[in-house]
């Protein structure tokens, strides 16, 4: 299951945001998983990867939902400041939307 704030559900459900830069100790997602945000339904991950996020471009940013890199390192630093301090590492996920049924279906 994905865990997001509500904040964020309503760019998941239009598809405006389609990935989440996540803080973990090693890869807890793999591509091809299917995974749950509630209020949002399932999804697929397509991609998977380490990131540096000192590193991250506004590029980068728009498909997590900010306008900047500054402003997605700012909200990271808000929810994972004692996962940063600790040295876990940032891992890019992305995400499609596949439906509120569990088999695909909408």
């Amino acid at each position: 299951m994905l865990l997001f704030k509500k904040k964020f559900l309503p760019a998941i459900r239009s598809g405006e945001k389609t990935q989440t830069i996540r803080l973990w100790k090693w890869r807890m997602m793999r591509p091809g998983q299917r995974s749950y945000i509630p209020g949002a339904g399932y999804v697929t991950i397509e991609h998977v990867e380490p990131v540096a996020l000192a590193a991250l471009t506004d590029v980068d940013a728009i498909p997590d939902g900010f306008p900047t890199a500054d402003a997605l390192r700012h909200e990271l630093s808000t929810i994972y400041g004692d996962k940063l301090a600790a040295g876990y590492q940032a891992f890019r996920v992305v995400f499609r939307v596949i439906g509120e049924k569990e088999n695909g279906e909408c």
